[in-house]
């Protein structure tokens, strides 16, 4: 933070957008495994967020964390995730409480399924087939033959909404951008 300072003279914006995913049974998941992703998505947001608050206190900023859909509700298959995921959405809360007096704004985004490189990558280890993967991804969304996976560019826009001065009076937000898949299970026809 202090040469981000130093090169560029403040910081208003802090956007936490590392992340690993992990699937798997519980049963199976490994210690190793387990503190990769809670360091990775849940420690690395934490403390990126603590040396950024004094700089963003002096410009009035604001940080902007990547949580999930899997940090609001769970998934089957990937509870490490979704306990890295759901820190991530009760940290932004209780920091954008414990901010507000200073006037620093903490939102999270949470995204469903985002066509990325961590996305193919979790087709490609699936074991079931990239293609298949998808489909049963796809075959949960409440568009049903119309489904398809969020941009990251559709993501970047929300990011960069929640960063502007029109965002003022959101704080504390776990903004869903995921077509629905947080809104609760939707009746299936055959």
């Amino acid at each position: 933070m202090e040469s981000v300072v130093k090169s560029l003279g403040r910081l208003d914006v802090v956007v936490n957008a590392a992340g690993v995913w992990h699937e798997g049974d519980t049963v199976e998941t490994t210690e190793e495994e387990f503190d990769r992703v809670i360091d990775v998505n849940l420690k690395g947001t934490y403390f990126i967020s603590a040396a950024a608050i004094p700089h963003l206190s002096r410009s009035r900023g604001c940080i902007i964390n990547l949580s999930s859909d899997a940090g609001i509700q769970g998934n089957s298959g990937a509870a490490a995730y979704c306990a890295s995921k759901g820190g991530v959405s009760l940290f932004t809360k209780a920091l954008a409480l414990e901010l507000a007096p200073r006037g620093v704004r903490v939102n999270a985004v949470c995204p469903g399924d985002v066509d990325t490189p961590m996305l193919q990558g979790q087709a490609r280890n699936s074991g079931i087939g990239e293609q298949t993967y998808y489909e049963q991804l796809l075959a949960g969304y409440p568009q049903r033959d119309h489904a398809r996976f969020i941009t990251p560019q559709e993501v970047a826009e929300l990011i960069w909404f929640l960063a502007q001065p029109a965002a003022a009076p959101i704080t504390g937000a776990n903004l869903s951008i995921d077509f629905g898949l947080s809104a609760g299970i939707f009746p299936r026809t055959v």
